[in-house]
């Protein structure tokens, strides 16, 4: 999700899905970004590092560092974006923005590794929607071991209230939820707002006073404990961690840092999924 610091949206009357979600399963209340804008912090979530440093597009700043995408890819896994929007698979968007509504590149991280060319091709796919298509389609059939969903940037209210992404999300989380992968036990959602607003500091990993640092993350697994809270400082490279954990894979870059926290042992996560 986009763009929303932690206060306008737990506790926020225009969110009361999310807000139920997160008395029901687990909720981090120490989590941040890494930095703004949006295309960086979708790079550290999947490579450990910041890549490009503004919203560029994947042929302005391609990203050489290694991706938890082409680690599942070594050790011969599955993995999928579901970019919903997006008119073919693997799509950079046009070559002056990336920007094309209700689809931005900048919101699907894979599109930036050169070395996931051909990969990509195959498994960054158009999502359809929540009742059709591919996503749909995966749901019945079985989830790859790595799921990257990407709302469009009306469903992720980046150019829309919160009210309608909470909407939105009250379809999507429960289509997950009653799936035959989640409800056999191996599957867990991460719920991840990108950025915070209203602050003035870029660099937020740890910064746990300027408001557009903190925003919110939910735990939804069947291990987790209902209404679970951690209060420990988790960031994207904690969530990078945690899924590289997850999955048995190593540590890429500000992940391996001992400092970054995993976020499984305070939501109990024992899935692979």
């Amino acid at each position: 999700m986009e763009n929303h610091s932690y206060d306008s949206i737990i506790g926020s009357p225009d969110a009361p899905y999310v807000n139920q979600l997160a008395a029901q399963c687990g909720l981090a209340t120490n989590y941040h970004n890494i930095t703004h804008p949006s295309a960086p912090e979708y790079l550290a979530a999947t490579s450990g590092e910041l890549g490009g440093a503004n919203d560029c597009t994947p042929s302005q700043c391609p990203d050489f560092n290694p991706s938890i995408f082409g680690q599942i890819d070594a050790v011969g896994s599955t993995w999928k974006t579901y970019a919903e929007g997006m008119p073919t698979n693997c799509w950079p968007g046009p070559l002056d923005s990336g920007y094309a509504p209700p689809y931005d590149v900048n919101h699907n991280p894979a599109v930036y590794y050169p070395a996931l060319q051909e990969s990509c091709l195959r498994n960054d796919v158009p999502m359809g929607t929540i009742t059709s298509g591919n996503f749909a389609h995966a749901l019945l059939t079985g989830l790859p071991a790595f799921s990257f969903v990407a709302p469009d940037l009306n469903h992720d209210t980046h150019n829309a209230p919160v009210s309608v992404g909470d909407q939105y999300l009250s379809q999507l989380i429960p289509a997950v939820t009653s799936s035959h992968d989640y409800r056999d036990g191996n599957t867990v959602i991460f719920l991840v707002w990108d950025e915070g607003e209203g602050g003035t500091a870029t660099d937020c990993a740890t910064n746990t006073t300027d408001i557009g640092c903190h925003v919110a993350a939910l735990v939804i697994s069947p291990s987790t404990q209902p209404g679970t809270q951690s209060s420990v400082l988790f960031n994207h490279y904690s969530l990078l961690k945690t899924a590289e954990q997850l999955l048995d894979l190593p540590y890429l870059g500000n992940a391996s840092d001992p400092s970054v926290t995993f976020m499984s042992e305070a939501f109990n996560l024992t899935a692979q999924k």
